[in-house]
């Protein structure tokens, strides 16, 4: 056992929810994040973690990067994407010799930091619960989901046997892996569909739902699963989303069950919209476009695989950001009519 607190880097959505859970069950943690205001909250007052499955405030402690000291033989990286490289740049000085650093982030960020701190100090970690944070010291924890962990290399170490053990006290249903990108890419089918629900106004559920709209779930899915079968990799799911429905050359019926399944599955949790759109429409900040969808195409490149709808998806997402298209229908259906057009010529 680490006598050292758990460091976790980024105290939103994520590392902010699992701080609170570690920290009410006695699990020595320290949460470091850039907006000094939820610092001090958490510090004193409590981080209240609100929604439907469960409620409490807990007293975390918490520093900004800046009164950080001391090294740290378990990091948990919890920060947008995009934010991964500047963030590993600040706490690599402080990862201790035999220490390891948990990318839990949505994306393929462990290969990031495995370029940063080498790949036996990394350890990967796959997230699908919903959470969104709505201010200092406050946090919706909307919906459970799976969350899984796993080395790089697939080896059952003692400190990913420890990491699982520690993410059980979160999330009962933890499930340790030996393969722990197969659950990254599978993921990565669902959240290049997250990223097209955002380029509207309109809840996840009724993206999902709309006929119309099928054509761009459909294509996104596809292209992910014809990068992952090209890279090797053996994507899993989660819940009732299967990503080995999108494999090349598999049938569309399934396809469309899962669509549905989404639908449905959308509709069930207090987090009615992405991530990606709270970023666009209330934050008024980047996404994780690139770092999280753009490296998808990126990959593709590397092995011959087209991605089309993906890269069009990014560029839109772009658009909006910088203010030259609106979060609309129109903008979706500019998406909508690339893939319908593609699927018509396939």
């Amino acid at each position: 056992m680490r006598s050292d607190p758990i460091l976790i880097w980024g105290a939103g959505a994520i590392g902010g929810t699992l701080g609170a859970y570690w920290a009410r069950a006695g699990v020595p943690v320290l949460m470091v994040d850039i907006v000094p205001e939820h610092v001090e909250a958490c510090r004193t007052s409590g981080l209240a973690i609100i929604g439907p499955v469960e409620e409490f405030r807990q007293v975390v402690p918490a520093v900004t990067p800046q009164e950080l000291t001391g090294s740290y033989s378990r990091i948990v990286l919890a920060v947008k994407a995009g934010a991964t490289e500047a963030a590993l740049a600040v706490l690599k000085p402080r990862l201790a010799a035999d220490g390891f650093v948990l990318s839990a982030q949505n994306g393929l960020n462990e290969i990031t930091i495995a370029k940063a701190v080498g790949e036996q100090r990394t350890m990967g970690c796959f997230v699908n619960f919903g959470a969104d944070w709505h201010g200092p010291g406050e946090i919706l924890y909307g919906n459970r989901g799976a969350v899984v962990v796993g080395e790089l290399d697939g080896a059952m170490t003692e400190r990913v046997r420890e990491m699982h053990r520690l993410l059980a006290i979160f999330e009962p249903d933890a499930i340790l892996t030996d393969n722990i990108y197969g659950y990254l890419w599978g993921k990565l089918a669902y959240g290049a569909m997250l990223f097209g629900t955002a380029l509207t106004n309109d809840s996840m559920s009724a993206n999902f739902a709309d006929p119309q709209r099928l054509p761009v779930w459909l294509a996104l899915g596809r292209e992910v699963g014809a990068v992952a079968a090209a890279r090797g990799v053996t994507s899993l799911g989660f819940g009732e989303f299967d990503p080995a429905v999108f494999a090349p050359g598999a049938p569309e019926g399934p396809q469309v069950e899962t669509i549905a399944w989404l639908a449905d599955y959308t509709s069930k949790t207090a987090k009615t919209h992405s991530g990606i759109w709270r970023d666009l429409a209330v934050r008024k900040r980047k996404t994780e476009g690139q770092p999280q969808i753009g490296i998808i195409s990126e990959l593709g490149r590397e092995v011959g695989v087209a991605t089309p709808a993906l890269e069009l998806l990014v560029s839109l997402i772009q658009d909006i950001e910088d203010g030259r298209r609106p979060m609309s229908f129109e903008t979706l259906k500019v998406l909508i009519e690339q893939c319908r057009s593609a699927s018509t010529t396939a």
